[in-house]
């Protein structure tokens, strides 16, 4: 048996965070981290720009190469946890390995979601696109021949499509939402990106309709249409991994419940990232904010109350700063209350305003400046004070009143 003060589960963005949290508070205490993938930690996000030839693996590292090391550290690759035992305070991996805790933080993230969908099974070559060894796996199958259908017009499947577009032969997405990007675009802001992917590249679109049934490298639609392609790529959704900490008899519901200190209801058991279920500071309520500044935030808090600290989360909120074959786009909060939008088209602008105050907004082309808006969401700004038509136009501290520009800059001043 490995013995340790802490224990992380996890590599990616929450499990940095983590243990860099611990080590705000201990430098000297043992600590473990065990990884179910073999590689280094890698900025998932990236993966789309690998395919592209926008980065490389050595860029993609989310830290550098001695991080173990300089943050005094047992790493473990290719170790998948398989359960932990609250009362001994053990964690035992697939291999066999057992690593005792005093503390763990369980950062397990989060998996692809494919529904059972008739005749999968005759699809020679599928795959899913979350991991770096996913990204390998499907650049290793496409060619300049090669016909790729996505299901899922998701983030997953549009940074997908993106990938691979200049790589293969076609690409077709199919989506039983109405609109590409539904969980974060309005109408209007979906169709601009739709038909900027569509200008861009060799992307086709079916969308309002999904796959009835598989016959080898045929997809039946539920509309009757026919598609055929060479690869196909799964990307309908993702879900949180709590069943390691469920079947330890920790509070799940859509991903693991925590408090705003990213305590479990499992003592001396802390969880962050993808699995959990967070406060999401805009609407007031708890839910899964699978992203990866939010990711780090939740393991950096959970790493510092673990060792010690006494430190609360209770100001995220969904944000995504993404683009698409050169459009980009940011995307905070929820899209609740009076709707306000300012350009059209590739330079749009659209914000939700309830009880007086900044509840989402959605930015296409030029988004210099939106972590403005972002602090208004987060802060709860009243905007009575503010001057609405200048800084919705440009989010600038001119559209603030005198008061707050000199508060603003003398805090600049300070740092």
């Amino acid at each position: 048996m490995f013995e340790y003060e802490y224990v992380i589960i996890g590599n990616s963005a929450a499990g940095v965070g983590a243990l860099e949290g611990i080590r705000k508070n201990d430098r000297t205490s043992s600590a473990a981290v065990i990884s179910s993938e073999t590689h280094h930690t890698y900025s998932r996000p990236l993966i789309s720009y690998l395919l592209l030839g926008k980065t490389d693996r050595e860029r993609m590292k989310y830290r550098a190469d001695s991080f173990y090391e300089d943050n005094r550290a047992d790493f473990f690759p290719g170790e998948t946890a398989v359960s932990v035992d609250p009362d001994a305070h053990t964690v035992t991996a697939e291999s066999g390995k057992v690593c005792s805790y005093k503390k763990l933080i369980c950062a397990t993230g989060s998996s692809p979601f494919v529904p059972p969908f008739a005749g999968l099974d005759t699809v020679d070559r599928k795959f899913t696109f979350m991991s770096l060894d996913d990204a390998d796996s499907l650049a290793a199958s496409i060619g300049e021949g090669t016909r790729v259908l996505i299901v899922g017009a998701g983030l997953i499947g549009l940074k997908c499509a993106e990938g691979i577009a200049a790589r293969v032969k076609s690409v077709t997405v199919v989506d039983l939402a109405p609109r590409v990007l539904s969980s974060i675009l309005t109408e209007d802001a979906a169709e601009t990106v739709r038909a900027h992917i569509e200008s861009a590249a060799d992307v086709k679109f079916h969308l309002g309709t999904s796959v009835k049934e598989f016959r080898g490298d045929t997809a039946i639609l539920d509309d009757g249409e026919e598609i055929g392609f060479d690869v196909l790529v799964l990307a309908v959704g993702v879900r949180a991994n709590t069943s390691l900490l469920a079947a330890a008899g920790a509070k799940t519901e859509r991903g693991i419940s925590v408090d705003r200190g990213m305590r479990t209801t499992l003592p001396d058991i802390y969880a962050a990232g993808d699995a959990v279920q967070g406060y999401d500071s805009s609407v007031g309520t708890e839910r899964v904010l699978a992203l990866l500044p939010s990711a780090y935030a939740e393991g950096e808090c959970a790493g510092v109350n673990a060792s010690g600290g006494d430190m609360t989360l209770d100001c995220e909120i969904p944000m995504n700063s993404i683009g698409f074959f050169g459009l980009h786009m940011v995307t905070a909060g929820a899209y609740d209350g009076e709707k306000t939008v300012v350009g059209s088209g590739e330079s749009m602008r659209t914000f939700f305003i309830k009880d007086g105050t900044l509840r989402g907004y959605i930015i296409l082309g030029d988004v210099a400046g939106a972590g403005i808006y972002t602090s208004l969401i987060r802060e709860k700004t009243p905007l009575e004070t503010l001057d609405l038509d200048s800084l919705f136009r440009e989010p600038t501290l001119a559209a603030f009143p005198k008061s707050y520009r000199k508060k603003i800059l003398a805090a600049e001043e300070e740092a």
